[in-house]
């Protein structure tokens, strides 16, 4: 079976189901290359790829705050001098060299967070990438996961052009949505929408998180901590009596909500009824989580011209 995303198809490894229910075929060789954000986002794919009955491989080229001009520069410094460490950058090894530990099916790239909402950031750097990864990897599928703006309360939000930052979550979402589709069609690659689903959810009336506006943040006691109820950012935690603040990351609650939005792009099927939840996300907040995803990723299946192949 294939999935069709935009001008590219995805080729689904997962068989049909058999007539004991279960699904068979030769696992999806998935690679990504990004930073902490990917880690995040694909933090619970293997489980819930399990419970679907998808056998699934995972590569990873993954350095906390990697933007692609450094994942770029680091293949650069391999390419001049194999010998040279500056590019064994991930665990000893190049990116030439994990690409090139079996034959992938799908390989993802993403922008730094911080310069995700900054087109120019993206450029030369993810065409050189791209044609770089298809030369090593010449049927493997390119694609683009695009990453989510930080949680409304944040103290800064991501660069949009030189000096200039967001001023808020909804235009740090909607600066690096364009900037990664403005990319994404320049070399004809489709879209993993997790920064949509975060959006879609944190803008919800009933779902979406909301500052405690009744805790004192002048001065906090331990171990208290702020409401965060339906947060998908780490936000306020206590660390050794003091107050930390992450923005940024996504918490268990992000993990899995990204998590889901890539099991129901990969694999073209909806993850509304499976059963796996991390144990410290509500049940009911996982339920609109599943559903979340699901209603994103359709989304892109209606507004992408040519995107066909996914289950509704």
């Amino acid at each position: 079976m294939l999935l069709f995303t935009g001008n590219l198809a995805i080729s689904q490894t997962a068989a049909p189901v058999s007539a004991d229910g279960k699904k068979n075929g030769k696992p999806l060789h998935l690679f990504i290359i990004g930073n902490s954000f990917s880690g995040n986002a694909a933090r619970y794919l293997r489980e819930l790829s399990e419970e679907g009955g998808h056998p699934l491989t995972i590569g990873r080229a993954e350095l906390g705050g990697c933007s692609l001009q450094r994942h770029w520069e680091l293949a650069e410094a391999a390419e001049a001098n194999p010998d040279d460490p500056k590019g064994k950058a991930y665990n000893g090894k190049s990116l030439k060299m994990l690409l090139s530990e079996g034959v992938w099916d799908v390989v993802t790239l993403q922008q730094y967070s911080m310069l995700s909402g900054d087109v120019e950031t993206y450029r030369p750097y993810a065409r050189k990438l791209y044609d770089y990864i298809r030369k090593l990897q010449p049927s493997a599928k390119i694609v683009f996961h695009q990453t989510w703006a930080y949680r409304s309360d944040a103290d800064g939000f991501g660069q949009v052009a030189t000096g200039k930052l967001a001023q808020s979550e909804k235009e740090m979402w909607e600066k690096s949505r364009e900037a990664y589709h403005t990319i994404a069609r320049e070399l004809g690659a489709p879209i993993i929408p997790t920064g949509d689903a975060f959006w879609q959810l944190s803008s919800d009336r009933k779902w979406g998180y909301r500052k405690d506006t009744g805790f004192d943040f002048s001065k906090p006691q331990p171990p208290n901590l702020p409401n965060q109820d339906h947060s998908l950012h780490m936000g306020y935690r206590w660390n050794n009596a003091k107050l930390e603040f992450d923005s940024h990351h996504a918490s268990p609650a992000g993990c899995y909500l990204g998590s889901l939005v890539w099991y129901g792009f990969l694999f073209g099927e909806s993850p509304v009824n499976l059963k796996f939840v991390p144990e410290t996300v509500p049940a009911d907040f996982a339920a609109q989580l599943r559903k979340t995803a699901w209603s994103t990723v359709k989304k892109i299946k209606q507004s992408e011209p040519g995107f066909h192949g996914l289950k509704d």
